[in-house]
């Protein structure tokens, strides 16, 4: 029975019964006991690292919890790397990681033995969306330039921070069909993180890189040595991506919505899931909180681990006849 199941049933059971019921309710609260390992499944610099960092410095600033989350690192594989670890940690109430679609589309490209199943939803978090950058001395004025220049010559490329048939692969896949280019033939190239990416985008080894907004928006600006051609948002964002035009806006009837939250080990403890549903919908609550989601240019969109759950089982059925069409279905 869970905490929350509980103290449901406190309520209509006679007065007499409620003590014996308020000790075993408070017997089931759990806090964690050491510090919480938070992994980002890249390296530094993508999106599932700004989340990470991000939430965990604000829940330690805004004293919501008595333990640290310690931010680590562990790229590979699109995330396969990290996922094999946290996998062989069942049970591990102390051990948390950041996600976001290449949980789903990973494994459907048949590059992990993972999926969402095998680990515990703790909560979405937010709604982030795609964005198109180039350096800002490109002669790419706008996504139409950009998708004639990869039209005319098909050895050019466009990098993402995610394994191919992964989440910005997808992105970038599903912009070019949509104005009118052969997804398939795309030539994307994948780096281990967004950080990654736009190294390879200012040495000039990529036409373009396709990232998280919210992840690019620190780095635009007045002086900023890389421009945005577009992003996948159904209308404008604030912030330091006001002046970028949407992909509709250039034509393209295209929006790509890169939602992110926190999983937990397999089998984490009902009680510990609990604990940290109510923790970052806590969080979501604070203004430090919400200054650092309006910079990133991010959207709240919180959902509790039943409900987080239910959505990963319909995105998983969504991008399967995605990643079908694209000819990227892994065996």
């Amino acid at each position: 029975m869970t905490v929350k199941t509980t103290r449901l049933a406190a309520l209509v059971l006679p007065i007499a019964a409620l003590a014996g019921l308020s000790g075993a309710a408070q017997a089931e609260e759990w806090t964690p006991t050491r510090n919480i390992e938070f992994i980002a499944p890249a390296n530094p610099g993508g999106g599932w690292d700004t989340l990470v960092r991000t939430t965990s410095r604000v829940i330690q600033e805004e004293g919501l919890a008595e333990r640290s989350f310690a931010a680590i690192n562990v790229p590979g594989g699109g995330g396969a790397v990290a996922w094999a670890q946290i996998a062989r940690d069942s049970g591990n109430p102390h051990k948390l990681f950041a996600t976001s679609p290449p949980i789903i589309l990973v494994p459907l490209a048949g590059t992990s033995r993972y999926d969402h199943t095998d680990f515990t939803p703790i909560a979405r978090l937010i709604t982030d969306y795609s964005i198109v950058l180039v350096p800002a001395d490109s002669e790419y004025q706008d996504l139409n330039d950009l998708f004639a220049a990869l039209e005319a010559d098909p050895g050019l490329s466009v990098g993402g921070g995610s394994a191919p048939g992964s989440m910005d692969h997808i992105s970038i896949a599903g912009l070019a069909s949509a104005a009118g280019l052969n997804a398939a033939e795309v030539n994307y190239i994948p780096f281990s993180g967004g950080g990654e990416a736009m190294t390879s985008l200012m040495g000039g080894h990529v036409e373009a890189v396709i990232t998280g907004a919210g992840e690019a928006a620190g780095q635009l600006g007045e002086g900023s040595q890389l421009r945005a051609l577009g992003v996948s948002a159904p209308e404008r964002m604030g912030g330091p991506l006001a002046e970028v035009p949407t992909y509709q806006e250039q034509g393209i009837d295209y929006t790509f919505d890169i939602w992110r939250g926190v999983m937990g080990t397999p089998d984490m403890p009902a009680e510990a899931v609990a604990y940290y549903e109510d923790l970052f919908a806590r969080m979501l609550e604070t203004d430090g909180w919400q200054q650092a989601r309006d910079q990133l240019g991010w959207l709240d969109a919180y959902q509790d681990s039943e409900a987080f759950g239910d959505f990963l089982d319909a995105q998983q059925a969504q991008f399967s006849g995605v990643l079908g069409d694209l000819g990227l279905l892994g065996d």
